[in-house]
């Protein structure tokens, strides 16, 4: 069917019609002629399908309900404004947080660093089962601590399957159990009673050392929160950064005499 500009019409729904030409840039280049068939008769269904419930819809509604302006304005208004202050934020954020800004937060901020789970500072090594340096790494693990590290890395390197020698490092307990096998049961007791520990199962023997550990409900050590802390800091600076984008904003166009308000108490 053809209109009275001679445009070839594919659809029509009550007063709108969809023409031939609407369609063109749907159509990729070099899309066989059966290809673009089916894309067409997709695109028709899907038209007419989408304007029906439209025309319904808006028989259903009262002007008020189809009154959309107002959202769409605010809508459009928020997308600006929100891709403004990312972009402000991306050009003008200073991210470096010091050691001294960290501490002074930690330390102002005590009661807000409460544990959730208890969490060790540990070593830990894994051989296989039957490997004759059983004894080797239990007399290791019986140095004192100027050469222990030192000696264990040293003789985990040929003889470890796998092994963890970080002291600085606090570690969540439920972590702790995905990589040795824990008993599951009286955790605060298990920290509190041992520092050195060995066990076995079919095809391990696992030694660790309890270097540090704290219970849960007790504060958080800096070390353990010093990232959330940093983007603490970040993100307060973020804050301050939009808001005072926003107040310096008003106020120029106070003193430039760029708006009026009318209303008054």
């Amino acid at each position: 069917m053809t209109s009275s500009n001679d445009e070839t019409i594919l659809a029509r729904v009550h007063d709108t019609y969809l023409y031939a030409s609407d369609l063109q840039s749907l159509i990729p280049e070099n899309t066989s002629p059966h290809d673009s068939i089916v894309l067409i008769k997709n695109h028709v269904n899907s038209w007419v399908r989408t304007k029906l419930m439209a025309h319904k819809a808006a028989k259903n509604l009262t002007a008020k309900q189809l009154d959309f302006d107002k959202q769409l304005e605010d809508y459009r208004n928020s997308l600006i404004i929100f891709s403004y202050e990312r972009e402000l934020i991306n050009q003008n954020l200073d991210t470096l947080v010091s050691e001294e800004e960290i501490e002074t937060y930690y330390n102002t901020h005590l009661g807000d660093f409460e544990l959730k789970e208890n969490i060790a500072k540990i070593i830990y090594v894994v051989f296989e089962y039957g490997q004759p340096v059983e004894d080797d790494f239990e007399f290791i693990f019986t140095l004192p601590d100027s050469l222990l590290l030192d000696s264990l890395e040293s003789f985990s390197q040929t003889h470890a399957r796998t092994y963890f020698l970080d002291t600085a490092s606090w570690i969540p307990f439920s972590e702790l159990q995905e990589i040795l096998p824990i008993e599951n049961y009286s955790r605060e007791l298990f920290l509190k009673n041992r520092t050195y520990y060995k066990f076995t199962d079919e095809y391990n023997i696992y030694m660790l050392k309890f270097v540090d550990y704290k219970i849960k409900d007790d504060t958080s050590p800096l070390t353990f929160k010093r990232n959330d802390i940093r983007n603490i800091i970040v993100n307060k600076r973020k804050l301050i950064l939009v808001k005072k984008a926003r107040s310096d904003i008003f106020n120029k166009a106070l003193q430039n005499d760029e708006f009026e308000i009318y209303y008054h108490e």
